[in-house]
Parts: C-alpha cells; sequence; structure tokens
C-alpha cells in the first residue's frame, strides 16, 4: 500500500464531493493530460452514457479531440447507430470526429481460443490459469497464499473454484483481443493517447488502478487518463440531465428512482451533500450495456437481468448468442436464469 497514490478514504471524499465541484476537477484533469502530449489526445468513446459524458465534457473544450468507437460487432445495436449519428454530425454538442476501428477477432474466435468471460475479470484470469496447470493460480482458487497458507481475503474468488472443472474454457482476455488490441494499434499509429470513461465504482480492479495511480497515468507502460475516476453512476446520469445530452436510447427515460427499497435512507454521500433519495435517478431501459453477450457480473444482477431483458428486447441476439454461442450452457453452469 506504501507505493498507492491515494487510498479508500481519499477516493470516498472525492466521490462524496457535488456535481458542479466534480466537473471542475475532472476538466483540470483533461487538461493536464492534454497539455502534458501537446494535444495528442483522444477520447475513447463506446456510445455508453459514461463515455458519452466525457466526450461532452472533453468536446466543450477542445475542437481538436478526435474520439476512437471499437466496433467488436458486440455493442448493442442502438449504441452503433448513436455512434454513426454522432459521426455523421446530427448532434451540435459533439465534435463529430470519431475513428471507428474493429478487432481482428470475432467474439466466437475469442471464445473458441480462449474462453468465456464469466463472474469477472479478476475471477476468469485466475479460472484461465488455474485450467493450465499455474500454481499460483491454483493456490489463488483454493483461497490460499501462493505459499499454500489460507487467505480470507481470496475466498472470494474460492467459491468459483468449481469452474475449473467446468466443460469449457474460461477466460479475462476477451477484452484484451477485442477491444485492447485495437486501440492500442491506433495509440501506436497516430501517437496519441486515450482519455477513458472508467470509474473507480465499477469494480475492485479498477478501484486499485486509482489508488495506485490516480486518474492520469502519465508513467504508466500505456500512458492512460481516467478522469471520470471518481464520479459514481448518479453523477452521470444527473450530468446528462442537467445539461440534456443526447445518449444512446437503449438505455431509455432518465427518471426519479421510486424504488421503495430506498426511502427513508440516508448515506454517507447525503450526508455530505450529494443527491439524497428523492434525487436519485435510474434508467427506464438498459442499465448498462458495453458488449452484450459479456457474462461478467451478470450474477449479481436482480431479475430480469441482461440476459432476459435482451430475450425481450433484442430476440434475434438472445438467440445467437444462446443457441449460436453456447451461453445458454454457461449460464446453466454458474446459475444464472436466462429465460
Amino acid at each position: 500500500m506504501a507505493d498507492n497514490k491515494h487510498t479508500r478514504g481519499d477516493l470516498q471524499q472525492m466521490q462524496a464531493v457535488p456535481l458542479a465541484g466534480k466537473i471542475l476537477m475532472t476538466k483540470r484533469r483533461i487538461r493536464e493530460w492534454y497539455d502534458h502530449f501537446d494535444g495528442q489526445v483522444y477520447v475513447s468513446f463506446s456510445g455508453g452514457k459514461d463515455s458519452t459524458v466525457l466526450k461532452h465534457i472533453v468536446d466543450s473544450m477542445y475542437s481538436d479531440v478526435p474520439a476512437v468507437f471499437v466496433n467488436t460487432g458486440l455493442e448493442y445495436p442502438e449504441i452503433q447507430q448513436f455512434v454513426r449519428e454522432v459521426k455523421a454530425g446530427k448532434y451540435d454538442c459533439f465534435n463529430p470526429d470519431v475513428d471507428i476501428l474493429r478487432p481482428e477477432m470475432r467474439f466466437d474466435e475469442v471464445i473458441r481460443e480462449y474462453g468465456y468471460p464469466v463472474i469477472s475479470k479478476e475471477v476468469s484470469q485466475r479460472i484461465y490459469y488455474a485450467k493450465k496447470g499455474a500454481n499460483w493460480a491454483i493456490q489463488c482458487v483454493n483461497g490460499n497464499n501462493p505459499d499454500g497458507s489460507k487467505s480470507d481475503f481470496k475466498q472470494r474468488i474460492a467459491k468459483w473454484s468449481f469452474l475449473v472443472d467446468a466443460p469449457f474454457g474460461v477466460s479475462h482476455k476477451c477484452c484484451t483481443a477485442m477491444k485492447k488490441k485495437p486501440a492500442k494499434h491506433y495509440e501506436r499509429q497516430t501517437g496519441r493517447k486515450p482519455i477513458l470513461g472508467t470509474m473507480a465504482c465499477e469494480s475492485r480492479l479498477r478501484q486499485t488502478q486509482w489508488a495506485k495511480v490516480g486518474c492520469n497515468a502519465f508513467d504508466a507502460g500505456r500512458p492512460r487518463s481516467a478522469p471520470l475516476s471518481f464520479w459514481t453512476e448518479q453523477d452521470v446520469l444527473h450530468y446528462i440531465k442537467e445539461y440534456n445530452v443526447p445518449y444512446c436510447p437503449v438505455y431509455g427515460e432518465i427518471k426519479i428512482d421510486d424504488n421503495p427499497e430506498l426511502e427513508g435512507q440516508m448515506n454517507w454521500i447525503d450526508f455530505l451533500g450529494c443527491y439524497g433519495p428523492q434525487d436519485r435517478l435510474t434508467t427506464t431501459g438498459c442499465n448498462r450495456t458495453g458488449c452484450m453477450f459479456c457474462m461478467f457480473g451478470c450474477h449479481l444482477e436482480k431479475e430480469p437481468n441482461r440476459f432476459q431483458r435482451m430475450k425481450v428486447t433484442h430476440p434475434k441476439q438472445y438467440a445467437y448468442c444462446m443457441d449460436k454461442l453456447g451461453l445458454r450452457d454457461v449460464l446453466e453452469y454458474i446459475g444464472v436464469p436466462y429465460e
């Protein structure tokens, strides 16, 4: 921990800052990134709401920063259409300079070569190497430290140890093959450095990465900026509403969340001056987009989960991933409902 730039407490304090303050902090980090690389930067634009907000902020500051969209073929059709509309100049608030890249491998080739993305990137990585006989990974999925001693921390991974014997491959390599590799090729060709719309609240891995280097990783092997790191999903939704930002219709309407589970609740963010329960926003459509067939995190979702919703909203894609790609068998194996 001594090598970390920030602590979890730092992150909580920054997450508790009101939106107006976060916007100023984000712009400062974007400006530092832009100046450091003499404007040779780009926005990683997925078409999702987080990167849409990022692009809106960057475009309000600079007119010469292109965006890059990696069309993996796994995006929702609405996402692909929205990106095409941005590129065509339909929205005055967005710079239409969008480069569209494609990966070398298709998703069916990735899962055949490496395995399926399930549970999380962290768990999939351990299962992948445990299946290959790596001792450190075997110890990890058994809940142990590398020396064989018991680790309470690694019990969260050990509960998925049954995946080592699964009749299908499990892997963390999908994102690298389909998204990171084309982006890195673009960076080598252009010399531009990425600005990403990722947030630390999305995963333990991203929290760890932020704690090590902060928002701007100038000295990383692959330099990258993540100026929304200390934002939350609520910040993104409130920004879209407050600034009337066009966004992909796959999310549906953004409205106040009247979920009765939240009534009367008060947490530390509310106390410190962020959004109270009456201001909590939600989407009537998809909550998260990303790749349609990715199974990371689906075991945590309440019903209807992403695949149950897909069966209703995108029956063609649902039938393809269940019947052609074999997701039905994988979901059954890990106990996630899909009908």
